[in-house]
């Protein structure tokens, strides 16, 4: 024994001496490193000195703005950053309270807060405290994160008298709010049991021991804890409800009760008739609002209050912006539950979420009231909803209705007087004075033209009141401000009269209405003479028929004046346009004749050379400078004359040129030949940009999937560049309808327009594009973005907020981009959701503004290249090369002008006769000849 003794103190000896070793080694390796980074520290130092300046007067720029404007949301959450990645504990803790007094907080910014105040408070004493502020986080929303971490937190606490006690407190409400969440609700049930099991470790007695009869006691009460703690998860569909099963199999000595199995296949049941929709939330993309509906439709056919309520709760922690949503919440609850807690709280959530909408502030005073709140509780509400910022004058005008009535609803009416109708008096006249001067300096208006307000009072005072002297002096005030002229205005006030007046007030009031009415003057009076008739003596007969006679004389007269003078304007204004039609037919013949004036001589001189030139048989070509060059000069396209700088794809072959000159005639190209032309098995194409690449490929591919194409027919300018439209043939009409489902398809960027080929020589009134002009509220429209944002940046902007269908970003025919576009959201729940996000954003510098789609309308004749209704005999024109210049002259002669042109479609001639191989016969027996390109290239070139 002794021996091994030594060697293991041999060995120890050994180990110290290489760890001393090492030590020392360690020490001097630092030294060194201390002595290299030197230099570095003292950089780090200085960047960190210079990052901390810089962040310094960034929080105080964003507390300055705050002072301005205290309702900066990102304001808020951007100094909550930057005081938390300072350290600044003290000043975080004032701008998260400062946050939470304005605004409902998200789930991530109460944790974040939450946790470090648990950091802070390690003494009991500061328990209390974080305890009120996991109250103020579950109020905000329902979410099981902050439960859980509410109930593990007071686990921390269970030591203390009343401890154990508590956290059981804390874990019933927390399984009563959240203990149903289909996702999430497991995590929260598995904690409560672990808390239960903990709490028996310590109950159970030492092995071998036997309990007494209290230690027993306890014992069983705490075995039955967990028992029915199983029972009741099993008994709610949860995910993986198997495990939990299991686990209980295993835990239970008597195994599982028959009651338990049964209530735990009915949730098994009901778990697959919800699966579907929990997938659907799963795969969706937020705000998954559209899965939400649906969900809460289909929990609302089921019946069960507590899943329908965790379900609405779901969707607004997702969806907080939505009014709809807690609009439709807070109705469920005040037709269906009637709890006063939850529905007070959730009304109160609402307008903290959504404070512009006035319906929920209404909702929510009108909840106070049926729950029995103090006077003052609804006062205060009252007051907040006035300084919420409504987005038009006639919110404030419904809510000092709501507001009023609820005050009206108060007073004891059998009382002469009483402190409730003086406060109802004094709001009736501050509702008056608000809307005069508060919202009519803001909105313009003061949202209540007919004095509804106003009536409300009066009627009051007439009907509880009997103070018809008051309503009296009130439909005075309603008659000066506008409102004389209405007869419905006067009829009600008579109305009040006969129900709570006299006859004698009943009578001058119509009086009054017939001279005033100028909007159903017959009326009033017929209302006046009935009234007489059942009332009045003959006397007030006559004087009734009197006024009558002599208002409507007189109101036949101003119409008739104003007949009169409408016929006149009328006239007036056609004498106008007749003067400007002849001021402008004049100026155009004046310019025609000064036109026709100029070379006049030398078009006679050369009538002849022009007539012999057009009968000879010539081909279209000419020799170049000294007879070098042979090339021929190919004068035809699609467009018209190009001259030399035809653009390529347009011009003819040499060898069908010569084909032509030997054919003794001048033939059409394919292209131009009517007969190939065929508008039932042809499509329109525009909207496309001019710097597509090879478009006639690019179609041709494109458009052979609906048939067999015939020809693409591109359009080019005047130097050959494409003009962004064009033709389509197909072999058959079967596969034009197929290729208009081709619209809208994106092309090189672009959407391409795609519509039925139709001459709008024949058919003027023929619009071909679709251009919507109404609101697209699922559609959110962009402006302002940066010239060099891509499609892929916009969609990962804007998929937060909603399903994208589309993304277009809007270009010039150039491809260089408008700094606009469009996104199509899956509903139009998505796309005012992303309006509220994304609108004053900067993108790349850029703020950007963000509206719903609401295209202008637009006028047709307004726009270059609309369509307007033309002769059809009217031809084409056709230009240089050049295009058409200011001073161009007409370049066909004078004599040619005589001969009948033939009627032109879509740029070629129709009805065209076969070329006569003796023209000079033609011209003899007087027969018009029809004119091609190429006659035309012949006269110019052989000049």
């Amino acid at each position: 024994m002794a021996a091994p003794g030594n060697a293991e103190q041999t060995q120890l000896q050994a180990m110290e001496e290489e760890e001393d070793a090492g030590v020392e080694e360690r020490e001097m390796e630092s030294d060194e490193e201390e002595g290299m980074g030197v230099e570095n520290s003292e950089d780090e130092e200085e960047e960190s000195e210079e990052d901390d300046k810089e962040n310094e007067a960034e929080i105080q720029r964003l507390e300055e703005q705050l002072s301005i404007n205290a309702f900066d949301y990102n304001c808020h959450v951007d100094l909550i950053k930057l005081l938390k990645q300072e350290g600044e504990l003290l000043r975080l803790r004032k701008a998260r309270q400062k946050m939470s007094e304005l605004f409902p907080l998200t789930e991530e910014i109460w944790l974040d807060w939450l946790k470090d105040e648990i950091r802070l408070s390690e003494e009991d004493s500061n328990r209390e405290k974080v305890y009120e502020l996991f109250e103020r986080a579950a109020k905000d929303y329902i979410c099981p994160d902050i439960w859980l971490e509410y109930a593990q937190y007071s686990i921390g606490g269970m030591g203390s008298p009343g401890g154990i006690d508590k956290v059981r407190s804390i874990f019933e409400r927390a399984v009563t709010a959240v203990g149903l969440h289909m996702t999430k609700g497991q995590t929260l049930w598995e904690a409560y049991r672990e808390f239960e099991n903990a709490v028996l470790s310590t109950v159970q007695p030492p092995p071998g021991r036997i309990p007494s009869r209290e230690e027993q006691e306890l014992l069983n009460t705490q075995l039955e804890r967990i028992h029915t703690l199983f029972r009741r998860q099993l008994a709610i569909p949860l995910m993986d409800m198997e495990t939990t099963y299991a686990e209980y199999e295993e835990w239970s000595e008597k195994g599982v009760p028959d009651t338990v199995v049964h209530l735990y296949r009915k949730a098994l049941q009901q778990n697959e008739k919800c699966k579907s929709h929990e997938e659907a939330l799963l795969v969706a993309e937020p705000p998954k609002l559209a899965e939400y509906q649906a969900y809460i439709d289909f929990e609302l056919k089921e019946g069960d209050p507590a899943r329908i309520q965790i379900m609405f709760e779901r969707a607004l922690a997702e969806n907080c912006l939505v009014p709809d949503m807690w609009t439709k919440y807070a109705t469920y609850l005040d037709r269906q539950l009637k709890i006063k807690d939850l529905v007070l709280s959730t009304h109160e959530r609402a307008v903290r979420n959504c404070p512009w909408t006035m319906s929920l502030w209404k909702s929510y005073i009108q909840a106070l009231e049926r729950h029995g709140a103090d006077h003052q509780s609804v006062s205060d509400v009252f007051e907040k909803a006035l300084n919420a910022g409504f987005i038009q004058a006639t919110d404030y005008v419904e809510i000092w209705q709501a507001y009023l009535d609820y005050l009206r609803r108060r007073v004891d009416f059998s009382k002469e007087s009483s402190k409730e109708l003086e406060e109802l008096r004094a709001a009736f006249s501050r509702s008056l004075d608000y809307l005069k001067q508060d919202v009519e300096e803001r909105f313009g208006e003061s949202g209540d033209p007919s004095c509804v307000i106003m009536q409300i009072w009066a009627r009051i005072e007439a009907h509880h009141c009997k103070n018809m002297q008051k309503a009296r002096e009130l439909w005075d005030n309603i008659m000066t401000k506008g409102n004389a002229k209405y007869a419905n205005m006067w009829l009600e006030y008579y109305n009040l009269e006969r129900a709570y007046g006299d006859m004698t007030h009943c009578r001058k009031a119509l009086h009054r209405a017939v001279q005033c009415t100028s909007d159903y003057p017959e009326h009033v009076c017929e209302v006046l003479l009935t009234f007489e008739r059942v009332e009045g003596t003959l006397e007030d007969w006559d004087t009734a028929v009197q006024k009558t006679e002599t208002r409507l004389n007189r109101v036949n007269e101003q119409r008739a004046k104003a007949a009169a003078k409408e016929t006149n304007m009328t006239r007036h204004e056609e004498e106008k346009m007749e003067q400007r039609r002849k001021a402008k037919a004049d100026k155009k013949a004046q310019k025609k004749s000064q036109k026709s004036s100029r070379g006049g001589e030398k078009r006679k001189a050369e009538q002849d050379e022009y007539q012999e030139d057009w009968n000879e048989k010539s081909a279209p070509k000419r020799q170049k400078g000294n007879g070098d060059s042979n090339t021929d000069e190919y004068m035809e396209t699609d467009t018209g004359l190009f001259g030399r700088n035809a653009p390529s794809g347009n011009k003819a072959a040499p060898g069908g040129a010569k084909h032509a000159q030997q054919g003794g005639g001048a033939q059409r190209h394919n292209d131009d030949q009517p007969e190939l032309r065929d508008e039932s098995c042809s499509v329109f194409i525009s909207n496309l940009a001019y710097t597509l690449e090879d478009p006639e490929a690019k179609l041709e591919a494109l458009f052979e999937r609906c048939g067999p194409v015939k020809q693409v027919r591109l359009v080019s300018g005047n130097r050959g560049n494409f003009r962004g439209y064009g033709y389509v043939q197909f072999e058959s009409a079967v596969s034009v309808a197929e290729a208009l489902k081709l619209d809208r398809t994106e092309v090189g960027g672009r959407p391409m327009f795609v519509s039925p080929c139709v001459d709008k020589n024949k058919n003027p009134e023929f619009k071909v594009f679709k251009y919507h002009t109404s609101m697209e509220k699922h559609k959110i429209f962009i402006s302002g973005l940066p010239f060099s944002c891509t499609k892929e940046q916009l969609e990962e902007i804007c998929k937060n907020h909603g399903t994208i269908r589309e993304v277009r970003l809007v270009t010039y025919r150039s491809g260089k981009p408008k700094g606009l576009a469009y996104v199509e959201f899956a509903d139009e729940a998505q796309a005012s959701q992303a309006v509220l996000k994304l609108d004053g954003i900067e993108v790349e510098g850029n703020k950007i503004s963000v509206a719903i789609s609401n295209p202008p309308r637009r006028n047709l004749m307004d726009k270059p290249g609309a369509s307007r209704p033309t002769g059809e005999t009217m031809p084409r024109q056709v230009y240089g090369s050049r295009g058409r210049g200011r001073t161009q002259l007409s370049l066909l002669p004078r004599s040619l002008h005589r001969q009948a042109a033939g009627k032109v479609e879509n740029g070629t001639a129709a009805d065209q006769a076969p070329p006569s191989t003796d023209g000079a016969a033609a011209n003899a027996a007087g027969e018009p000849r029809s004119l091609s390109n190429s006659d035309f290239a012949k006269m110019l070139l052989n000049k």
